[in-house]
């Protein structure tokens, strides 16, 4: 089905985690100014959006996404006038701004906190989730007041605080120090829609919205009987109501992209955000694959793909990322970092740059960095680490092998400082960096890419150009063409004539791919090389066999000539 052509559609989104991106002033942490200062270096990179992580004001208890002031720029990365550079500084170079905003939940210290917990009377009271707890029987003490359900939060074993001061508890989804927004409130829900005009009105042109599927909350709140099974903080009745609500009253007055992070989205719920009859946001994150899928699964991705093609095709569009600052890098942990770093690093971008949807590029994604393995916990940042290692080894574990069973998923895994080149800290800083660098940025930085022709940098580059000349990559239908194969991944992208063949080997041992007649037609196929992730690939290929052996980690695209 014909795709409606939009400048979003064709996108390529570089995020920029700006406090692990450049430091200019000295202070171990990075900067919008920072991020000023590499523009030029983006800009190379092709890419047309700059993603910017929370910058807003906030005591930084979860890295930004504790917001105090909606209104404000976090002295950490600068003042507002940093921020308006930063987007004149973007345009002038052809480029969009995103913005990351968190609307699901603010800082215990937001004045509109402060005000709800102040007492049971005040007026934004109900800005946010406050209940009553559950009596408790305690023996001849009487009872007690417990939380008003078993939830968990993502970070604690319970989604309830109490207030000592009103005797009642709020919902956290999050750490404790971010208390839930009431989305049920409609003077909440106002003041949410003025707070992204200011923004959108400053220039910004793209949204990346938090947590959104978490927003709408149940009506009566149950006890759950798996309480780790946290699905039940998300997805509940009236969610696309405000969503929908929020295109009427703010999006669809911008020329701008929305991009919502969409928790526990499946095939079948996940187009309801993005149908493009529903008014509600252009593309969506959903989590099958970085959340749902610990290491490499070849079968489990290829349903996944396959799946929701079938599910968006003619309605939405959809989003195409493996790492980003909440998930280990890429090349870790579905690639191979060791013997096949660059290979495999090459073989993961040309799948995210050819498979539906818009891809997203994590800094120093771009040149196969790598995650790290710190000593001791002591050397970790993540609040969601360390709240796990504190209640695993408060039930008694090995602090040892819950620190190691931790590591690979650990959110600082791609959190820790662009590695820009061999100097100390690996050119982020003149100071000790807020987090430790990784070791390995001496054999792995920016400026050893630059000198190689044939460095993953290089091969972004490429895609990325290619992207913005052939619109079968955006547009283009998809079809699996590789079957229930572990290794081989195969697929077919088709627009107004044009046909691209993408193979690819996903593991260390040559393997031979045979392409199907049912797919592609003719007895006798010629293709022409468009890219590949070895130097030494014939440009052209006749097959009358259609069998072609793929070296360890390999990736091409063909074009069908006939």
């Amino acid at each position: 089905m014909e795709v409606k052509p939009a400048w979003w559609k064709e996108s390529v989104v570089y995020q920029v985690y700006w406090r692990s991106f450049c430091d200019t002033n000295g202070d171990g942490i990075g900067d919008l100014q920072g991020v000023i200062a590499k523009l030029d270096y983006i800009q190379s990179l092709g890419v047309t959006m700059v993603w910017i992580n929370p910058f807003n004001e906030s005591p930084d208890k979860d890295n930004g996404y504790d917001v105090s002031d909606y209104y404000a720029v976090m002295p950490k990365a600068g003042t507002m006038e940093d921020f308006e550079r930063l987007v004149a500084q973007t345009h002038a170079r052809g480029m969009k701004v995103m913005m990351d905003v968190v609307v699901n939940h603010t800082s215990d210290r937001h004045p509109w906190f402060i005000e709800s917990r102040s007492s049971v009377d005040n007026p934004k009271r109900d800005w946010y989730i406050w209940r009553d707890g559950k009596e408790k029987e305690t023996g001849e003490k009487g009872t007690a007041k417990e939380p008003p359900t078993n939830w968990r939060s993502y970070f604690n074993p319970s989604c309830w605080e109490l207030d000592e001061a009103s005797g009642q508890y709020y919902m956290h989804s999050f750490a404790t120090e971010q208390p839930d927004l009431n989305w049920a409130n409609p003077e909440l829900r106002m003041e949410i829609y003025t707070m992204l005009r200011f923004w959108l009105d400053k220039g910004v042109d793209g949204l990346r919205l938090d947590a959104l599927a978490l927003l709408a909350k149940p009506e009566i709140f149950t006890d759950v009987e798996e309480p780790r099974e946290i699905k039940y903080l998300t997805h509940n009745p009236g969610l696309h109501d405000f969503l929908q609500e929020m295109n009427r009253e703010v999006f669809r007055h911008y020329d701008m992209m929305t991009v919502g992070e969409i928790a526990f989205a499946t095939p079948e719920t996940g187009p309801l955000f993005v149908d493009e009859e529903r008014g509600e946001l252009n593309t969506l994150f959903h989590f099958e694959v970085a959340d749902e899928m610990p290491e490499w699964d070849m079968l489990r991705f290829k349903k996944i793909q396959k799946e929701w093609a079938e599910a968006l095709a003619g309605r939405g569009f959809g989003s195409q990322f493996l790492n980003n600052h909440d998930h280990t890098r890429q090349v870790s942990r579905y690639g191979n970092d060791q013997d096949y770093r660059v290979q495999s690093a090459k073989l993961l971008a040309m799948m995210i740059h050819t498979l539906p949807g818009i891809p997203y590029i994590y800094q120093g994604e771009e040149i196969g960095m790598t995650g790290v393995r710190y000593e001791t916990i002591g050397d970790y940042n993540d609040i969601a680490m360390l709240n796990k290692y504190v209640e695993e080894v408060g039930k008694g574990k090995d602090p040892a092998a819950v620190f190691r069973a931790l590591q690979p998923l650990s959110r600082d895994n791609s959190r820790t400082p662009m590695q820009w080149d061999t100097s100390l800290h690996a050119g982020f800083s003149n100071v000790k960096p807020w987090i430790k660098v990784n070791p390995n940025y001496v054999e792995i930085n920016v400026e050893q890419a630059e000198k190689d022709s044939h460095s993953v940098l290089a091969f972004y580059r490429e895609l990325i150009g290619l992207r913005k000349s052939n619109p079968v990559m955006v547009y283009g239908d998809f079809t699996d063409i590789s079957g229930d194969d572990p290794y081989l991944y195969g697929y077919a992208r088709e627009h107004d004539g044009t046909e691209w063949i993408v193979l690819l080997n996903h593991s260390g041992e040559t393997r031979t791919f045979t392409l199907s007649n049912h797919c592609l037609g003719s007895d006798t196929l010629q293709l022409a090389l468009v890219l590949g992730n070895y130097a030494e690939t014939d440009p052209e290929w006749v097959m009358e066999e259609r069998t072609i052996e793929l070296r360890p980690y390999e990736a091409r695209i063909y074009e069908v000539l006939g």
